[in-house]
């Protein structure tokens, strides 16, 4: 779901789910990866049924450049509404995590393939570095499904593949996202309420998004809101 109104769709939240225990707010960082003419990209706009992303993500801010912080190599698969992941593990030097080094990839290529050959993922065309995309996130367990719902909000992102052409330093997104992560299609009742912000449950990518607003012309109106409907409130 998305919302422009981004106090009250977290109060909202509130009044129905409880934090997660364990890691109830963070930043997440997320280095995205695609081939050179933005295959998966594509894929993504023309609403295929099968999709892949690949990306490396850490938690937290890496910006005093000291010390070593674990990162996670993820390959994100969607058939449909449904979704699944798989992950590994790596730890870095701080420094790799610059913006100025993120075109370097974080990790070398064959450790990056290698890992991705482990998850039985071989794809067609090589991947490089494309964007980083960060955001906070706050988690819950709603009361009386335990579905998990995650809260994402300040929104921004950088592109690191300069040969995709440079105009913002930045991009912001407007407004938060409601993610469910559950087994069933079906919202439990109480998110469902959610609608109270005139706004869909729908299938969303911050990775499609944030490119769609690098590619938009400076100055449109469009070019920092997520698409989706929205409504001020």
């Amino acid at each position: 779901m998305l919302s422009r109104n981004t106090g009250f769709a977290r109060t909202m939240l509130r009044q129905v789910c409880r934090p997660d225990r364990e890691y109830p707010h963070d930043r997440v960082n997320s280095l995205y990866f695609d081939s050179v003419d933005l295959d998966q990209y594509e894929r993504s706009a023309a609403g295929e049924f099968k999709k892949d992303k690949v990306r490396i993500r850490w938690y937290g801010d890496s910006a005093d450049g000291r010390g070593e912080i674990p990162v996670y190599v993820e390959r994100k698969i969607r058939e449909g509404y449904a979704s699944s992941k798989q992950r590994q593990q790596f730890v870095v030097p701080a420094p790799r995590l610059e913006l100025a080094n993120l075109s370097s990839g974080i990790l070398s290529k064959a450790e990056l393939f290698d890992t991705l050959g482990g998850f039985g993922y071989f794809p067609e065309k090589p991947l490089k570095p494309i964007i980083l995309i960060s955001y906070q996130r706050y988690r819950f367990n709603e009361m009386q499904t335990g579905v998990r719902v995650s809260f994402d909000y300040d929104i921004k992102a950088s592109v690191v593949a300069w040969e995709l052409g440079k105009r913002d330093g930045e991009i912001r997104l407007q407004g938060s996202v409601i993610e469910v992560k559950g087994p069933r299609l079906e919202l439990p009742v109480t998110l469902r309420r959610m609608r109270l912000l005139d706004t869909d449950w729908s299938r969303f990518s911050k990775y499609g998004s944030c490119l769609n607003a690098y590619f938009t012309e400076p100055g449109s109106l469009a070019r920092f809101s997520p698409s989706g409907r929205m409504v001020e409130i």
